[in-house]
């Protein structure tokens, strides 16, 4: 069964004083925090059991756990980044992958705590026979944008590519970037073991570094697909611009 993996770890400095004493995914907008509407979004796709990477004032997230587990019949696991002041996210990624795999677990979608998305993007992921990434191909990008460069590109259908990485990064020249990766993947079953080796790779060559990275050299051996927003909405809320936007987005949503 498919796993919804969540990470939850970062401390939102950009947010202060909002996130002052709880971390992202628990802002609310419209009286639901992000994580549960992520949850949500995940069940509809058919997902129930979850895993939370949690780190920055984790007590409040395993202390509202257990009643998300009741109130929205899913199972969830709490894995502490005891290091998440001093680490990014491809140590909170690995945490959980490790765990994946040393359990023989199945697929799992990995989503970026802080993200608001349309309902349908977290549905279409599930949905894909391969790793996957969803990639924006609408959106204006700017130099926070975590951008990709996809070459030997073959459509599979209108929203569907496949193809390789072969540059991924907030540096690359806008002109140049095929769009932007938005925080949302999958990485299938077979894929867990050799995702976790270029994980272990990145960590070891900086704490620092975004699990992101490790999509660049997995899809040079294995079929990677790229499943494109087309217009679809989301955002990343990582200062009050984004916070902006997350609530105009919910509300056009929820219309």
């Amino acid at each position: 069964m498919m796993i919804g993996v969540i990470l939850s770890a970062g401390m939102g400095t950009r947010l202060r004083p909002l996130t002052d004493e709880i971390p992202k995914p628990l802002l609310e907008i419209n009286n639901t925090t992000l994580l549960e509407r992520m949850i949500r979004n995940c069940i509809n796709a058919g997902i129930r059991e979850f895993i939370l990477i949690v780190g920055y004032e984790k007590e409040k997230v395993f202390e509202i756990a257990p009643k998300l587990e009741e109130k929205l019949d899913i199972s969830i696991r709490i894995i502490e980044n005891m290091e998440y002041d001093a680490t990014n996210t491809s140590v909170s990624a690995y945490l959980a992958s490790s765990y994946i795999e040393k359990e023989n677990l199945d697929d799992f979608i990995l989503i970026n705590g802080d993200n608001v998305v349309d309902p349908e993007i977290i549905t279409r992921i599930a949905k894909t026979d391969n790793t996957s990434l969803i990639v924006d191909n609408f959106k204006d990008l700017n130099g926070e944008s975590f951008k990709l460069i996809l070459k030997d590109v073959k459509k599979a259908d209108n929203s569907i590519a496949n193809g390789i990485i072969s540059e991924i990064g907030k540096e690359i020249d806008i002109p140049s970037s095929t769009g932007e990766f938005i925080g949302v993947s999958k990485v299938i079953k077979e894929d867990v073991s050799r995702f976790n080796e270029i994980l272990i790779r990145l960590i070891d060559e900086d704490r620092q570094n975004y699990y992101d990275f490790a999509y660049k050299p997995l899809s040079r051996d294995r079929k990677i697909d790229f499943v494109l927003t087309n217009g679809l909405k989301w955002t990343e809320i990582d200062d009050y611009n984004d916070w902006k936007t997350a609530n105009g987005l919910i509300k056009e949503f929820e219309n």
